[in-house]
């Protein structure tokens, strides 16, 4: 091998390169000693309504007994993501590294739309999120279907407050069944029965069924169209609507029915 020019080139280029890597190695050693590089600042920046102090201390204590907050170089951001992103109302957190000793954070919030199932909260995406329910404010309408029917329910929720605005009235509660079959409050407290959307579920026979008014939003125009009628003969103390008729609907008032 000694008399082989080739050879001994190539075991130059290979006792070079790894003189190389134990350099660099032995430089990012020092590096993450230094304390100047310490990590020493969060920045935290956004639309916060509700991040408190206690919050953001018990996330940066987790840092710490992980040992992710420890330094510039060695900082891992995709779990330090996750610690900030389990904490109450944060629906996501961007971090970044700022030179030599910072980390930015932004944090946004999750925009509450009402109460899932009496123990959550449900956002406007429609995503179940854990917080503090007195946090949320007062007015939140109830919500509650299966599980991962979420987005599902404030859609119809957003369609139900369209539908009975001309009657004045707006949706305080909405609930899907296992059944498939829809209910609402509305805030003058009259239960609406509505059924299932058999438009929705009716594939190919969708458009014969909206075309006979047996979908969802033909039922509720339909009492819509009624109301004043209704409430002329039955007064405004109506406890309960069954829209599950194709063609008509029943009441339930203080004492009366049709």
């Amino acid at each position: 091998m000694w008399h082989n020019p080739r050879q001994l080139n190539l075991l130059a280029a290979a006792l070079t390169a790894g003189a190389t890597l134990a350099l660099c190695a032995a430089l990012g050693h020092w590096l993450m000693r230094q304390p100047m590089f310490a990590l020493r600042v969060i920045r935290i920046d956004g639309d916060l309504a509700h991040l408190n102090l206690p919050s953001v201390r018990a996330a940066v204590s987790q840092l710490r007994n992980r040992r992710l907050y420890t330094h510039f170089f060695n900082l891992d951001l995709e779990e330090t993501r996750a610690i900030f992103e389990a904490m109450p109302w944060v629906q996501r957190a961007a971090l970044r590294r700022v030179w030599p000793d910072q980390l930015a954070l932004t944090l946004t919030e999750y925009q509450a739309l009402g109460i899932w199932r009496a123990d959550w909260l449900v956002s406007r995406d429609g995503e179940r999120f854990a917080a503090n329910l007195a946090e949320a404010g007062d007015g939140l309408p109830s919500l509650s279907g299966p599980e991962g029917s979420e987005k599902e329910v404030v859609a119809r929720y957003r369609d139900f407050a369209r539908w009975f605005a001309p009657l004045g009235l707006a949706p305080v509660s909405v609930s899907l069944s296992e059944r498939r079959a829809w209910t609402v409050e509305l805030s003058n407290g009259t239960r609406v029965e509505l059924g299932r959307d058999k438009e929705r579920e009716g594939g190919s026979n969708a458009g014969a069924l909206a075309a006979r008014g047996d979908g969802l939003e033909q039922r509720c125009r339909r009492l819509a169209a009624a109301w004043k009628a209704v409430t002329a003969q039955w007064g405004e103390e109506i406890q309960r609507v069954d829209l599950r008729y194709p063609n008509g609907f029943a009441i339930l008032s203080t004492g009366s029915r049709a």
